[in-house]
């Protein structure tokens, strides 16, 4: 995909080469915008193993370009067929929810052993889409990388400050840690949850990310050493087991090479600067001393030992600003915490809708209606993302009030609480949108 000659009196600085980043790219080169992507890192690359995109995102990467579509698909991992409309298989890991017999009652039944399935979670009807589940994140973006021109990239340009020009146009001007700038019409923000422009749009500590209560335990297994701990069934389609105060998720990825896990804990405070921190398996199994074999044998054979503190945002007032003109995208905007599988996704909606109503701007003038129309239309369901996310991580964890440990309750809030994201209508969306981004000014 390498575009045609820009024909829009404007170019645009894309800041960040993530998923995010470079989906925004392909947009814009369907539309012939100019830009350029800066890169902090050498090369572009993505953090964590696995992630899941649900309907939402399928359906908006097939709106964006089949192109999309199909590098996703050649990086997505099937579940076995049975299981291809399956979220989650729904299971408890804590023995503190068994009795004295090692059971406990579920759906008025006792005798439920812990760590047997209770029930799945299954995925709308899935006729527009093709296919949903989990990729290894690097992965999916060495296969957008193929998608935009070398030519756009500029590496090693971490950004510290943004500023407006001196020279009466009413650019942007980057400023990058290694002494260079950059000057551009406006400045998409696409550079993740510790964002630079966040900081620079919004000038407020107020509004940086806090610390969510959770962190996660992340590490992959060999699909081998998983069947042989697990089975076959448990090991290869995507499981939640819920608990006091934790919960593990696991799916496969690397086209069911390697078995992907997250196991969740609660944390008063994180106090450590890092956000990312080694540590020993001994320490990681102390946050799980009370569960049960099988969460035991998962998390004893991850590979490695990391522990992420969870982040989120608070709900910032706009998305956008015109002196100088800023706008977020994705995680920069409302990055949340991971418990509704959603994040990248409604990434991927934002690009959907912001590129294409770049798209359609013809003068430096439009560039301010796109991104109110943007912003209007996309703020309150990303913001809604945050806050039921947060609420979905006490619920999988035995601590929603009015939930607990009421696995029936669970179940019921279960089924219908991804609905409002899985089946969302994008092209009504973008259409409401333009709606806004061409009404007079």
């Amino acid at each position: 995909m390498n575009g045609t000659s820009p024909t829009k009196p404007f170019n645009l600085a894309i800041v960040g080469g993530g998923i995010t980043g470079l989906t925004l790219a392909i947009v814009l080169l369907q539309h012939n915008v100019q830009f350029t992507v800066y890169e902090a890192a050498s090369k572009f690359g993505e953090i964590g193993a696995g992630v899941g995109f649900g309907p939402n995102a399928i359906r908006a990467m097939s709106l964006i370009s089949p192109l999309v579509q199909e590098a996703y698909q050649r990086c997505r991992t099937n579940q076995w067929e049975s299981k291809q409309n399956v979220w989650f298989g729904a299971r408890v890991g804590d023995m503190r929810k068994a009795g004295d017999d090692g059971t406990f009652e579920y759906a008025g039944r006792p005798g439920m052993k812990i760590g047997d399935e209770m029930f799945e979670i299954h995925y709308p009807n899935l006729e527009d889409i093709s296919g949903v589940g989990g990729v290894h994140r690097a992965h999916f973006l060495d296969q957008l990388v193929h998608l935009i021109p070398s030519s756009v990239a500029r590496f090693g340009k971490r950004l510290v400050d943004v500023s407006g020009a001196t020279d009466g146009s009413e650019d942007v001007v980057l400023h990058f840690a290694d002494g260079t700038t950059a000057q551009h019409t406006a400045v998409l923000g696409c550079d993740g949850i510790k964002s630079q422009t966040r900081k620079s749009l919004l000038g407020s500590d107020t509004w940086n990310a806090v610390f969510s209560g959770k962190c996660a335990y992340r590490g992959l297994v060999p699909m081998t050493k998983a069947i042989e701990l697990l089975g076959e069934e448990k090991a290869m389609n995507s499981q939640i087991y819920f608990g006091y105060h934790g919960h593990i998720l696991t799916f496969p990825i690397e086209k069911g090479k390697t078995m992907n896990v997250v196991a969740f804990a609660s944390r008063e405070s994180w106090t450590t600067p890092e956000w990312v921190v080694r540590v020993t398996k001994e320490e990681l199994l102390a946050d799980f001393r009370t569960w049960g074999p099988t969460a035991i044998a998962i998390i004893s054979a991850m590979e490695r030992h990391d522990v992420w503190a969870l982040f989120d945002h608070p709900p910032a007032p706009t998305y956008y600003g015109t002196k100088p003109r800023i706008c977020l995208v994705g995680d920069a905007a409302h990055a949340t915490t991971p418990h509704q599988g959603s994040g990248a996704g409604m990434g991927i909606e934002d690009c959907y809708i912001l590129g294409n109503l770049l798209g359609e701007a013809d003068s430096v003038e439009d560039l301010d209606r796109a991104f109110k129309a943007y912003d209007e239309i996309r703020r309150p369901r990303t913001h809604k993302l945050v806050t039921t996310s947060k609420e979905a991580g006490r619920l999988w964890d035995f601590e929603l009030e009015g939930h607990e440990d009421d696995v029936d309750a669970l179940q019921r809030n279960m089924e219908n609480r991804m609905h409002w994201i899985w089946n969302h209508d994008l092209r009504a969306e973008l259409e409401r949108a333009r709606v806004i981004f061409r009404q007079p000014a």
